[in-house]
């Protein structure tokens, strides 16, 4: 059985709340070197700094490049 959404979504907010400007670096860190074991963890420390970007933006605004995608065209 799956988890429940409604915890977590709880409990990302109480993990984003707990954020300050250390742990924002270190997960910019992570991303900037692709220091991971495998692709799924480092996928969650983009979607976690992307919520981050719109709940608490001022942290995440000197590591904006890492999270802005470039259009592209699918022709």
């Amino acid at each position: 059985m799956g988890s429940d959404p409604i915890n977590t979504t709880e409990e990302t907010g109480r993990q984003l709340a707990a954020m300050d400007g250390n742990a924002v670096a270190a997960i910019a860190r992570r991303l900037e070197e692709d220091d991971y074991a495998n692709a799924f963890a480092g996928l969650q420390d983009w979607h976690l700094l992307r919520a981050l970007a719109i709940r608490r933006p001022d942290l995440v605004r000197p590591y904006r490049h890492l999270i802005d995608q470039e259009p592209f065209d699918e022709d």
